[in-house]
């Protein structure tokens, strides 16, 4: 790797960028339904989430919340597993292409493919950013037995 390669990568800029394009998903969905509430519930409503009204606060809330903290390099772990749990539960809920036939299904098996490659991403974030087991309090280390 190049100095110059290193130095860019290493960079803040680098990362925070990093941390608004990897989140850019969640963050633009999560602006649209705030800023059509009404589409936002006729959304939740057309995928049979009732009451619309309160997921798709819900769903805002998770969206925002979690890539806000991604982005701000604060609690990162907890806003990844926030996104990727919201995630997961997508492709049952939304994207269950094998219920579905045809053009439709392959097309939904792409973006429930997508949507796990994503989740990979998030687990990396987590993964990356988790505090070290020494600033973890002790009773969380214990093994259950």
């Amino acid at each position: 790797m190049t100095q110059a390669f290193h130095s860019i990568i290493a960079s803040r800029a680098f990362g925070v960028a990093a941390r608004i394009v990897l989140t850019f998903m969640f963050w633009g969905s999560g602006l649209s339904k705030l800023l059509d509430f009404e589409a936002a519930k006729a959304e939740m409503a057309f995928f049979g989430l009732q009451p619309a009204a309160l997921i798709a606060v819900l769903v805002i809330v998770t969206q925002l919340v979690g890539a806000g903290l991604i982005i701000s390099g604060r609690l990162v772990w907890l806003g990844a597993g926030m996104l990727a749990v919201f995630t997961a539960l997508t492709i049952p809920i939304a994207h269950a292409f094998w219920t579905m036939a045809g053009d439709q299904a392959l097309h939904e098996f792409y973006v429930a493919v997508e949507h796990i490659s994503i989740i990979g991403a998030l687990m990396v974030v987590a993964w990356k950013t988790a505090p070290a087991p020494s600033l973890v309090p002790a009773e969380a280390n214990r093994r259950f037995a």
